[in-house]
């Protein structure tokens, strides 16, 4: 069920998921954030660190999911809402489903891996419980900043690989 923000509170929540994006890139993390809020509040802030953890579960959602849970004391997160500045994975979508989170609101699309409609879409398979989802939010936003990290990735590989072969 989605809830009765309004625009520009969905906005500023985004903004908060954004923020963390921000502070993954600032560790060299592949810039995904994410908040969860629950009575109008955020509960929960995270952003990926799988390089830091050495730990491929390590992903925004899953992360700012345990705090939230541990805020909550209940692994139920009924009645609250994701925000995510990218479309999440299939293993992030899973533990959405089984924390039955009501509302999914993501930033960019994921096209290669994204579980709400990118690669597919896990609603459609008639799990046991179905978030809302609503995409795009702050999407041009969302998608710069990755495509930003992934160019001057790419960039960095060049210049070792032109090392390399001096």
């Amino acid at each position: 069920m989605e809830s009765d923000l309004t625009n520009s509170q969905k906005i500023s929540y985004m903004e908060a998921a954004f923020a963390q994006a921000m502070k993954a890139r600032l560790i060299d993390e592949v810039p995904v954030g994410a908040v969860i809020v629950y009575n109008g509040k955020i509960i929960a802030r995270a952003h990926n660190k799988k390089e830091r953890k050495k730990n491929p579960c390590a992903h925004a959602e899953l992360l700012a999911i345990l705090k939230a849970c541990k805020k909550l004391k209940s692994w139920r997160l009924s009645g609250a809402e994701l925000y995510v500045t990218l479309e999440p994975c299939p293993m992030c979508a899973g533990a959405i489903i089984n924390a039955r989170i009501d509302c999914v609101y993501f930033g960019a699309s994921d096209p290669k891996s994204g579980a709400f409609g990118g690669l597919l879409d896990i609603n459609t398979y008639g799990l046991n419980h179905t978030p809302k989802v609503v995409g795009g939010l702050l999407q041009e936003k969302c998608s710069l900043i990755l495509k930003e990290y992934f160019h001057a990735k790419r960039q960095e590989k060049m210049k070792i690989d032109k090392s390399i072969e001096l």
